[in-house]
């Protein structure tokens, strides 16, 4: 009895505190709250009728009619088309150049290597806007102007792709390449059975990165196409909230979700991978 009294004066019960959240974790709340705010908005006035836009009423009256008229007002399923032809074609281009222009400089001792892989990092220090008139002219000059080809040409060779691809593959270990060649493998056959496989994480991260910004990009296809054949989804709604258009806001609202849809949809059925991705390919 007494050894457990003793015990029990020198082990007090701990006391329970509540944490305290930090300045970080609040200015985070604070900004993601102030991030998702017009995504909730945009929520809101697609599902329900116009004079609930600003109202907020709890048991406002649910609709479709706004998808309804925003899909029978403008051609999404063209401006669909197009933007998933964009987006499969620059992507699929993008991890061929920058594969191979990669494996160049991580492998093959080029002379003056060094500085050309310097200059390809310029690009990533000159903003997209500035190269618009010169990238406007070249189009011209090639005919492709209201193209898709056109649209996508400019971003083809991206440094931020050859870059990464490249800090991956010099972590890769030259044992295994030398044991591809001495099966009698060919440089292009250790690439594509060695190197890429080991890239996989890469690739996606990477993937997702570009999907993002060209199902998203706005100015160039603006400037680059003029006509219904040729337009992206963010082109084609800008078209149609246009205020010479008489839209009113619970429509451009449901159109908007109708952009985003894939994206939002991909990011939640698949958040783990592409959180694990990025943290699995990270810039070595």
């Amino acid at each position: 009895m007494s050894s457990t009294l003793s015990h029990s004066k020198t082990h007090p019960p701990r006391a329970r505190f509540f944490s305290v959240p930090s300045l970080e974790t609040i200015a985070a709340w604070l900004l993601a709250l102030i991030w998702i705010f017009p995504l909730l908005y945009a929520f809101w006035a697609a599902f329900h009728p116009s004079e609930f836009m600003v109202s907020f009423t709890l048991f406002a009256p649910l609709t479709l009619e706004n998808f309804a008229d925003a899909w029978g007002q403008a051609p999404f399923a063209r401006y669909y088309l197009n933007t998933f032809m964009l987006v499969t074609t620059v992507v699929l281009a993008q991890f061929i150049v920058c594969t191979l222009a990669a494996f160049a400089f991580a492998r093959f001792p080029i002379p003056g290597k060094n500085v050309l892989f310097m200059l390809v990092l310029i690009q990533l220090f000159v903003f997209p806007e500035v190269l618009i008139v010169e990238n406007y002219r070249i189009a011209s000059e090639l005919g492709l102007i209201n193209t898709i080809t056109g649209i996508g040409l400019p971003y083809v060779a991206s440094a931020f792709g050859i870059f990464l691809l490249r800090q991956t593959f010099k972590t890769i270990p030259r044992e295994l390449e030398d044991a591809a060649r001495i099966e009698g493998c060919n440089w292009l056959e250790i690439l594509w059975k060695v190197y890429v496989p080991l890239a996989k994480p890469t690739y996606l991260a990477y993937g997702l990165v570009s999907i993002s910004h060209h199902w998203n990009n706005f100015l160039w296809p603006l400037v680059v196409t003029n006509s219904v054949e040729s337009r992206p989804l963010t082109v084609g709604l800008g078209v149609f909230s246009a205020p010479e258009t008489g839209v009113n806001w619970a429509t451009v609202s449901a159109a908007t979700l109708l952009s985003i849809a894939p994206l939002l949809i991909a990011f939640l059925l698949f958040q783990r991978q592409f959180v694990q991705s990025f943290l699995r390919a990270g810039i070595r």
